[in-house]
């Protein structure tokens, strides 16, 4: 893991923390397609973390595309059901990983409270 690269998603959760600019979040969801495993787990884990305060930057993540399958995992353990609306599209989407994906989402949301 590059130090660096840890320490920028502290400091970015850090200053989504006090500002609640999601401008701040948006380096975690660039995160989560870093080739390094530990980057993408802990940026998941801080958007995963803010939950509510995350749904505006998924619901963007997911309209652009971005990191689409790792996204969808974090709307998962996010578990809000307002997202669901935004993930179903997914579920017939060309790329079966995406669309497996989507599923599962689909899945854990709708089981919940």
């Amino acid at each position: 893991m590059k130090v660096l690269s840890a320490g920028y998603l502290f400091a970015c959760k850090l200053i989504w923390s006090l500002t609640r600019l999601n401008g701040a979040a948006r380096p975690l969801v660039r995160a989560l397609g870093s080739p390094d495993d530990n980057i993408r787990m802990i940026a998941g884990m801080f958007l995963v973390q803010a939950g509510p305060r995350a749904i505006p930057v998924l619901t963007e993540a997911m309209r652009k595309r971005e990191n689409l399958q790792m996204v969808l995992s974090v709307v998962a353990s996010v578990g809000d059901k307002k997202l669901e609306p935004y993930v179903r599209p997914f579920e017939s989407d060309g790329d079966v990983n995406v669309a497996a994906a989507a599923r599962h989402v689909v899945q854990v949301l709708s089981s919940q409270n």
